[in-house]
């Protein structure tokens, strides 16, 4: 079953879980309610609304990397790269799995660049599970919310993680992973090193040489 808003109705940011926007999600006589990079926790009061639940599409390859900047970590951490789609709990990104596919990861990808793969394959995982939902004939994989990883927005812009020491030792290959893990479409999201009281950020581009 398919149901919309009113044409001259949008709930934008939280608007979905005040009173005026749970009451109308409720008269919409709900299966599913499917969410794609959705910013916001659902409250239990709306995961209840659906008659069969609310689905979430992750970039990500659950139980790894639940909350945000899911490439960085991956990189960061040399965790599994994917996608998943799975219904929503009151936990982030911990509710029962419906389908996930794995990325290889390339020598040169940056968190951008895998991202952008990311979104694609988060289309892929999405079209093959909808006909089994469609129809009622999935299988749901519960997660082990003490497994995997999981990560705040706020925990990327840390000096731990984004600032490099000029005088660290640290191996080339440690340091060339951090550089694109921390190379996305955004400049605050980057590394960066100090000299003088002021900073500099880094980002890298890399390319294979096939010459």
């Amino acid at each position: 079953m398919c149901s919309f808003l009113p044409s001259n109705k949008v709930l934008t940011g939280k608007m979905f879980r005040e009173q005026e926007g749970i009451e109308l999600l409720s008269r919409l006589n709900l299966d599913f309610i499917v969410g794609i990079h959705f910013p916001y926790i659902f409250p239990q009061e709306i995961l209840s609304l659906p008659r069969y639940g609310v689905l979430n599409l992750h970039p990500a390859y659950l139980p790894y990397n639940r909350g945000w900047h899911t490439p960085s970590w991956a990189l960061l951490e040399q965790t599994p790269v994917g996608a998943t789609l799975h219904f929503m709990a009151v936990g982030v990104d911990t509710g029962d799995i419906i389908h996930q596919k794995q990325l290889p990861v390339s020598p040169g990808d940056t968190a951008h660049t895998l991202y952008q793969k990311l979104k694609q394959l988060e289309l892929e995982v999405f079209q093959e599970a909808w006909p089994h939902i469609a129809n009622q004939h999935y299988t749901r994989f519960p997660q082990d919310p003490r497994a995997g990883t999981t990560h705040k927005r706020q925990e990327l812009f840390l000096p731990d993680i984004q600032c490099i020491q000029l005088d660290e030792r640290v191996t080339a290959d440690n340091l060339i992973r951090r550089l694109r893990a921390l190379t996305t479409n955004e400049w605050a999201e980057a590394a960066y090193y100090e000299v003088d009281g002021k900073r500099y950020r880094i980002q890298v581009v890399i390319q294979e040489d096939t010459t």
